[in-house]
């Protein structure tokens, strides 16, 4: 390759693969020799590229993390995939990103090439986002996603404190596992090392100590505003069962979150109901040969009848007696919407 210019670019974009090249596969690629690299490689580093290499009969070239951002190479695809990530991140459960998102798409779009450009714009055209509804959800601080995300992945112990549903604070000790997404919620999976079993805790309710809660032997919690890393690393640890994190989350928000419970008694055999209903929904008991009961729960009510009247099989509430009016509500409400009205 003759072009200087052009030898960079394809030698950097070939160095953000995530892999090792050795001199000799690079000189095959670009068909120039070892030399020749070496010297685009002390370029790319005077531009700020971290180029590390190892020598040896197994070394080679890769792009390491430095001190500042370069500017990357992107194909096609990548920069489509990105261009529709800073998009939905703009509306997303991760709150204090919204204007961040909105900058970098704008930074990104300039840029593209008009055949990308046109693509990007038809999606967003044709695509639309709901607004958020009262009564949304709460986003999560990218913060406290971030530290708990490294956590995860380094498996480091964690202390915070922790605000239930009904408002009391805990304070917990844990390993994080995975961080799992669920509409604009967050869900940390994580061994909780006090009570010896894992727990799945709700992002946005993971805070730093407060006032109302404070280690019983009078030790310092360290940050406040948010977790507290610990540097002690935990063991390798799996979810019970084999389950993987995403079966498991959904376990538990389906029949192990909320404070409200709610049973109903459904009228299909159990293993045609398992068919139908969902692990979001709940979990299903067999009762006979033509029934079984799912067992639900929820923080809320009227979001718990929102979910009992999703259901495909008939079915009859159980309990509690305080789901029954939201219930009658939205029959009420889809029973008026059906009826024929006389024209203006």
């Amino acid at each position: 390759m003759r072009d200087p210019s052009g030898r960079l670019l394809r030698l950097l974009s070939l160095l953000q693969t995530p892999r090792e090249w050795s001199g000799a596969e690079l000189a095959g690629r670009l068909g120039v020799t070892a030399r020749t690299i070496r010297r685009d490689v002390d370029r790319l580093r005077e531009l700020g590229y971290p180029v590390h290499a190892t020598h040896g009969s197994a070394g080679g070239y890769r792009l390491t993390a430095g001190a500042a951002m370069p500017p990357l190479l992107l194909d096609d695809d990548e920069a489509i995939a990105i261009a529709i990530g800073l998009r939905t991140a703009a509306a997303g459960a991760v709150t204090g990103i919204e204007d961040t998102s909105l900058r970098a798409l704008a930074k990104l779009e300039q840029v593209l090439p008009h055949r990308l450009r046109h693509r990007v714009a038809a999606l967003t055209e044709a695509a639309v986002s709901l607004p958020p509804q009262d009564g949304a959800p709460p986003a999560a601080d990218p913060g406290v996603l971030a530290l708990l995300a490294a956590a995860c992945v380094t498996r480091e112990k964690v202390r915070f404190a922790y605000t239930s549903a009904d408002g009391r604070e805990t304070r917990r000790h844990a390993q994080p596992h995975r961080l799992v997404a669920a509409g604009r919620r967050w869900y940390l999976i994580a061994y909780d090392e006090d009570r010896a079993g894992w727990r799945t805790f709700r992002a946005d309710r993971i805070t730093g100590p407060s006032s109302g809660a404070r280690p019983s032997d009078g030790g310092g919690w360290g940050l406040e505003d948010g977790p507290h890393p610990t540097g002690v690393r935990g063991p390798e640890r799996e979810l019970p069962g084999g389950a993987d994190a995403v079966t498991w989350a959904m376990d538990a928000l389906a029949g192990g979150s909320g404070t409200i419970r709610a049973r109903l008694l459904l009228h299909v055999p159990a293993d045609q109901a398992a068919e139908r209903v969902t692990a979001w929904q709940g979990v299903l008991e067999p009762v006979d040969a033509r029934s079984c009961v799912l067992h639900t729960r929820s923080d809320s009510l009227r979001f718990l009848a929102y979910r009992v009247t999703l259901l495909t099989v008939d079915y009859t509430l159980l309990d509690p007696p305080e789901l029954a009016p939201h219930l009658a509500a939205i029959a009420d409400r889809a029973t008026r919407a059906i009826q024929p009205s006389p024209r203006p």
